[in-house]
């Protein structure tokens, strides 16, 4: 960014209810060695490789961002460990928070590469990291992710502990298919020194079943959970939208996100980018400013700046996900693994 140099300090980001925007997740690819059922298709088309930013455009956009106040980063995809060089970004990234310009870099993974890069990734300078796991059942795993690969996801958590990072898990709930097994999820998270975190299915991309039929409400498994474990509120907090219980007689977290049965999006201090520089203010709404654009311009900088105030300007007080008649209610026709899990 050839005009970044000569700036004075920006002002912090500001949506219009006066919420402050210090969170941001960073999508690095669409694409994903995994083809989670209630994620994306068995076939999907991913993007062209120019239409994706460069690794030096995402880490001058991290910059940016960063200038206007934003001091945790999350790295997302698809899935961010198949992008090629991605240690190069997330070195970067992890100077910045040596420097004190950043208060962490983690990044949302769904597993399969840990065992080769995690020692990687804590020398680089992630602490902490969430791997997405939605059965211990390898026959269950294959039918969600249409990939036989839960034993190298396995095995990768262990490497990520053993590497020192810290592993939260998270679980999807999905009616008929893993329902009856959370609980055993989250004692084996117990057993292993790990937290975890619930989440209810969004009604985002088009898939082959409907997803009215897996929904599972959250608020309907606590009774289960109560019968196993002593829950007490946690005031612990990661910048996301998880709200979290202590489990007593354990150092262990278990954490809900309920966008549907439970709005959390008062307190949102997030944006999200896309892998092509779209800023998209809510999960739950189309609405989206160009970044790419910006950053290829003659005057990268102060285009950027300008377009980021445009962006959160925009930012609405909540999203349009709810449940009607038994029906979900504002969809949306692109995929997670397109905004940016």
């Amino acid at each position: 960014m050839p005009d970044s140099t000569t700036h004075i300090a920006e002002k912090p980001l500001r949506d219009p209810f006066g919420r402050r925007i210090t969170y941001l997740r960073l999508s690095v690819t669409d694409r994903c060695d995994l083809r989670c059922s209630y994620c994306m298709a068995e076939h999907m088309t991913f993007l062209p490789k120019p239409d994706v930013l460069t690794l030096e455009e995402l880490l001058a956009l991290s910059e940016a961002f960063m200038e206007r106040g934003v001091r945790r980063i999350r790295l997302t995809g698809g899935e961010p460990l198949v992008r090629k060089n991605i240690l190069w970004l997330i070195r970067a990234l992890g100077d910045h928070v040596k420097r004190g310009t950043l208060d962490e870099v983690t990044l949302t993974t769904n597993g399969t590469q840990l065992g080769a890069m995690a020692d990687d990734l804590y020398a680089a300078g992630v602490r902490r990291i969430n791997v997405s796991l939605d059965t211990l059942s390898t026959d269950l795993f294959s039918q969600i992710t249409r990939r036989d690969r839960l034993e190298q996801v396995l095995e990768g958590i262990q490497a990520a502990k053993s590497a020192g990072l810290k592993v939260k898990v998270n679980t999807v709930a999905l009616k008929g298919i893993n329902a009856d097994e959370l609980t055993d999820i989250t004692a084996w998270c117990v057993a292993e020194g790990l937290d975890h975190t619930l989440i209810e299915t969004m009604p985002l991309g088009e898939v082959e079943d409907a997803r009215e039929d897996h929904y599972l409400p959250l608020t309907t498994i606590f009774p289960a959970y109560a019968e196993r474990w002593q829950l007490s509120p946690s005031p612990h907090r990661t910048g996301g939208p998880a709200r979290y219980f202590d489990i007593k007689g354990t150092e262990n977290r278990l954490g809900f996100i309920t966008p549907l049965t439970g709005n959390f999006c008062d307190g949102c201090n997030r944006v999200r980018v896309t892998c092509t520089g779209r800023i998209y203010m809510c999960l739950g709404q189309d609405d989206h400013v160009d970044l790419r654009a910006a950053l290829r311009s003659d005057t990268p900088h102060t285009t950027l700046m300008n377009a980021l105030d445009r962006a959160i300007g925009q930012k609405p007080k909540g999203h349009d996900f709810a449940m009607e008649d038994g029906r979900m209610v504002g969809s949306l026709g692109r995929h997670m693994s397109q905004t940016g899990g």
